[in-house]
């Protein structure tokens, strides 16, 4: 059974096998994986019997800290299970479901990314090779399958909600919530343009700003050196009429 699923934060709660439903006498193990490397999270749950406990009781039942192995589940194991930190800080949550119906659903226990596969799987307790699966998303038959699985190529926003399947002319599994998470967002590709580079319209846009100040600077350029030759030409005919007077003693 193909599982795409994946946490969204530093400290994660994996159970294992990866699904949310499990049969009477089912062993589960959940872990705490803890991306920082910190100590000091244990596995917690709330079950209608026990309330809020450490993941540490009941037949079989083992705890080590950031781990919780459950050796022989019990419809009273049913509930929500966690990570808690000593200091309260909380992971996610998954809701698990310890039943006795001879059909089983197997599905993800955390959410989806959207775009992933997931194959969901149809188990049950009878022997038989006749036997036809009915998968259903919120009470409505979305499809039927002779080997017990039936695949979501790509999942979108749309298929999440709540997911039953049964067997041909015999019981239904309980439903269990198929959650859906937007996936991490692309990064752009990277500009193969040059860095010196000017788009059109930018081009017209600085053209259009700096041409006034091209030409009024051309025109007192010219307006300075007319006047510097008016200048000079007066000065050159006031030099002609000069009389010099010479003085003999």
């Amino acid at each position: 059974m193909q599982l795409t699923s994946f946490c969204m934060v530093l400290t994660c709660l994996r159970v294992s096998p990866d699904r949310s439903q499990f049969s009477r006498w089912d062993s589960i193990t959940l872990s705490c994986e803890d991306q920082l490397n910190s100590t000091g999270w244990r596995v917690k749950r709330n079950t209608s019997k026990g309330g809020i406990t450490c993941c540490s009781f009941g037949w079989g039942s083992t705890s080590a800290g950031a781990a919780c192995f459950i050796g022989s589940t019990y419809p009273s194991d049913s509930g929500v299970y966690w990570c808690e930190s000593a200091s309260g800080e909380k992971s996610n949550a998954i809701n698990i479901t310890i039943t006795d119906r001879t059909v089983i659903l197997e599905s993800p226990a955390l959410p989806v990314a959207e775009g992933a596969a997931v194959t969901l799987g149809c188990k049950t307790d009878a022997n038989s090779s006749n036997q036809g699966f009915n998968f259903y998303k919120d009470g409505r038959s979305i499809g039927n399958s002779s080997t017990g699985e039936l695949t979501i190529h790509s999942v979108s926003k749309s298929d999440e909600g709540l997911y039953t399947c049964s067997v041909s002319g015999g019981e239904e599994s309980v439903g269990s919530w198929l959650a859906v998470k937007a996936s991490p967002p692309t990064p752009p590709p990277a500009s193969s343009a040059s860095p010196c580079a000017v788009s059109v319209p930018r081009l017209m846009c600085h053209l259009m700003v700096g041409t006034p100040y091209l030409l009024s600077t051309i025109l007192l350029g010219l307006v300075y050196r007319d006047r510097m030759r008016a200048a000079r030409t007066v000065a050159e005919r006031r030099g002609s009429k000069d009389v010099v007077m010479e003085i003999v003693g």
